[in-house]
């Protein structure tokens, strides 16, 4: 089927980002979704929905229409609607309108309009933050390679706070806010973590001195899972560097920033 010049035309602004028009149009939109996106955070809180309900009403059935009037232009200039429609970004862009539509239909839906802060996703396609992927899988397999030893590490560390939780049980008791052993165990995992929410502490000399023990040895803990994932980490970037080939020869063994192949010279 042939496109129409309007299709070509919404096509270039909507999807491209190289001409005037497009930059225009996604600077709009940066701006449309992070103020759609504060009326949501403000909404939330009391006061300003007490005080500014109208505006915050009126703010917020005008993005809806606004951006439902983006939704249905890219399904209309887009050269595949229904693969846009099923892919990531088109399902979050559907998401970010639907709720305030269900409010309409169903009575209580509007418990589900925090879905609207989905909005917030689609800054990634804008700012093109997806270039970054290739840095993201690497991280992501790091951390599934190093898997096995961060969960022996996370299980060396509920033995520990099983433990300590338990000794200060018996050390403190209920009379000192230790009610219960897990009461005493998540007061271990709140100090070995170093996150300290000082609603249960020690009184007695001796549980003071098991809780300074517990405070020391959490601050160790904390480099063995970044050394681990730093070790992985590093192998990965290796790996991905030596994987790199060459679209001419095939040869792989490139550095990440390498412009021309080692091997026959011709551009990576």
């Amino acid at each position: 089927m042939t496109r129409s010049k309007l299709q070509n035309t919404l096509h270039d602004i909507i999807f491209g980002t190289e001409s005037p028009l497009g930059k225009a149009f996604d600077i709009s939109l940066i701006v449309a979704i992070c103020v759609s996106v504060m009326a949501v955070i403000l909404d939330s809180v009391n006061i300003f929905s007490e005080r500014f309900d109208n505006l915050l009403f009126i703010l917020e059935w005008s993005f809806t229409l606004l951006f439902t009037a983006e939704y249905i232009a890219r399904l209309y200039c887009s050269p595949h609607p229904l693969l846009y429609a099923r892919s990531f970004y088109g399902i979050v862009d559907a998401l970010s309108i639907i709720p305030s539509y269900l409010t309409i239909l169903f009575t209580g839906a509007q418990y589900f309009l925090i879905i609207r802060l989905l909005r917030v996703l689609r800054l990634f396609r804008i700012l093109k933050l997806l270039r970054y992927s290739g840095d993201a899988n690497i991280l992501t397999r790091s951390m599934w390679q190093s898997r096995r030893k961060i969960l022996i590490f996370l299980f060396v560390v509920m033995i520990f706070a099983v433990f300590f939780g338990s000794f200060m049980f018996l050390v403190e008791g209920p009379e000192n806010g230790f009610s219960s052993i897990p009461e005493s165990i998540y007061w271990a995992v709140v100090t070995i973590t170093t996150v300290g929410y000082g609603d249960i502490t020690p009184h007695s000399p001796v549980g003071k001195l098991l809780a300074s023990l517990v405070m020391v040895l959490g601050y160790s803990i904390i480099a063995v899972p970044t050394g681990i994932l730093t070790a992985e980490l590093a192998n990965e970037i290796r790996l991905d560097r030596s994987n790199r080939d060459c679209d001419h020869c095939g040869r792989s063994g490139h550095d990440s920033d390498a412009l021309h192949c080692k091997f026959c010279g011709k551009h990576v």
